[in-house]
């Protein structure tokens, strides 16, 4: 594939991510339920049009094995992570917020359903797999893992718009206001960026995404859990 082509088709899986990204803010509630997995089918059918193929995509059936025990191992150490977290006096306020006080049933329904297909399953496809499949091709694995962490960052602008005045921890550090918010948001696109590195590299050493989306999940649905848990415990 040529340069002008492949920057034609990542702007073209770009694209739609802005799109669904803009209509999960603003559009009507469960928008990310339902657009998150049609959108995930429809780029991975655009990626193997293009000629990627299912290990390049991450869904190898014989990566799966691999993938599901470094799967496990990433659930259970975010699982001790965040038990000492909460238990912990000093780091316990990053676990409150407002976003996450929710009764047992909306927690266990949006720990194990809303997260994994809403949210899950549309990110890793399209930046672990189709994003990192198309860029590794052609230019290699490091390229490949920038780009989709970059752009796995910017993904969560509009997510993170209310960050400081919702989680009271980073209200704290910087602040309520404007500056804060702006200040909260570069944070968020940061330190997801990052941690796009850290999945992308559990991906290549897995060679699957259900790695990737194991840690993804476990970092969103139990840290969900612990927040909701936490403050029906001191209502």
């Amino acid at each position: 594939m040529t340069r002008p082509r492949l920057l034609l088709v990542i702007g073209a899986v770009v694209a739609v991510l802005a799109t669904v990204n803009v209509a999960n803010k603003y559009g009507p509630p469960g928008t990310g339920l339902i657009a998150g997995p049609l959108v995930a089918l429809g780029l991975v059918l655009f990626a193997r049009r293009t000629g990627l193929t299912w290990h390049e995509l991450g869904l190898s059936r014989r990566t799966l094995v691999p993938g599901l025990k470094y799967a496990l191992g990433a659930v259970a150490a975010v699982a001790v992570v965040y038990a000492v977290g909460a238990a912990i006096p000093l780091t316990r306020p990053a676990f409150q917020d407002v976003r996450y006080h929710l009764h047992l049933s909306a927690a266990l329904l949006t720990a194990f359903v809303v997260v994994p297909l809403g949210t899950v399953l549309l990110e890793e496809v399209a930046f672990r797999g189709v994003l990192m499949g198309l860029i590794n091709r052609h230019r290699g694995a490091v390229w490949a893992s920038i780009t989709s962490s970059v752009l796995f960052g910017l993904w969560h602008i509009l997510p993170s718009l209310q960050l400081n005045s919702a989680n009271g921890a980073v209200g704290s550090v910087f602040g309520t206001g404007l500056a804060g918010q702006l200040l909260a948001v570069a944070g968020a696109v940061g330190f997801t960026a990052l941690a796009g590195l850290l999945l992308c590299e559990l991906r290549r050493r897995s060679g699957s995404l259900l790695a990737a989306a194991a840690l993804h999940w476990a970092t969103n649905g139990l840290g969900l859990l612990i927040t909701a848990g936490l403050a029906a415990g001191l209502a």
